[in-house]
């Protein structure tokens, strides 16, 4: 009889935008009964001290121009730990499959014969404008909203994002990770098309204590952003909803 263990499974766990309120209850449930946890640094961490005595804690996270877990190295690590029959966590921000790299890890996992599901998260990309007091959608001003990655600016030849279509709908413009490239983001999409008095917004930290929002036009809004020293996480909001302003988010 063979002393080996049992396979164990691994369980993407989207941990939402910051706010450890808005984890779900299955991402909760998950976490009090990991093994092992493997995190990235926007995750909500305050969850953490839910887990269960003895369970080993590995910070895998990516900080930008900082330090960077390879995810080759992530990837290997889900399947060596599951398969010493631990029950492990892939804790992440937001949802693992919106601009994340859940998919990745499930290939790597179902690859390796390991066995693996998700438990979605509230996306910033939703989260951070509504907490902003910015409906992605609103009867009478858009029926529709696109989540694009702003890792590259629109002229970079490894975007893959369709700017042209973007800077001629009519629908919100919700960009990830484009602290970095919103001038060339904006002025690209003027270049399009769209109209330079479109309303936007930054929302920064969204869902933690430290949020703030700039609100501006798409002209505006890379000095407005500069000027007031904004870093990642942010993500932009450009659209006629931008000038609702519900509340005084």
């Amino acid at each position: 009889m063979s002393d080996a263990p049992s396979l164990g499974e691994v369980i993407l766990v989207g941990g939402g935008p910051g706010d450890p309120d808005l984890l779900t209850i299955g991402g909760l449930r998950a976490l009090r009964e990991a093994d092992v946890v493997l995190y990235d640094h926007l995750a909500p961490l305050a969850c953490l001290a839910e887990t269960k005595p003895g369970a080993v804690l590995v910070d895998v996270g990516k900080i930008p121009r900082g330090r960077q877990t390879a995810q080759a190295d992530i990837n290997a690590q889900l399947v060596a730990y599951a398969r010493t029959g631990a029950t492990v966590v892939r804790f992440k921000g937001g949802d693992p499959f919106v601009l994340g790299r859940g998919s990745e890890e499930w290939l790597a996992c179902a690859e390796a014969g390991v066995p693996v599901r998700v438990i979605p998260g509230v996306s910033s990309a939703i989260a951070g404008p509504e907490l902003a007091g910015i409906p992605l959608t609103h009867r009478g001003l858009t029926q529709h909203f696109s989540v694009v990655s702003g890792h590259v600016g629109p002229d970079h030849p490894a975007s893959t994002v369709n700017w042209d279509a973007l800077a001629q709908g009519s629908g919100t413009i919700v960009v990830l990770m484009g602290v970095s490239h919103l001038a060339e983001i904006c002025a690209g999409l003027v270049a399009r098309g769209l109209a330079a008095d479109t309303p936007a917004a930054i929302v920064a930290r969204a869902a933690t204590p430290e949020q703030r929002t700039l609100r501006g036009t798409v002209t505006s809004l890379p000095e407005l952003a500069a000027a007031a020293g904004v870093e990642p996480p942010a993500l932009t909001v450009i659209g006629a909803v931008v000038g609702l302003r519900l509340g005084q988010a």
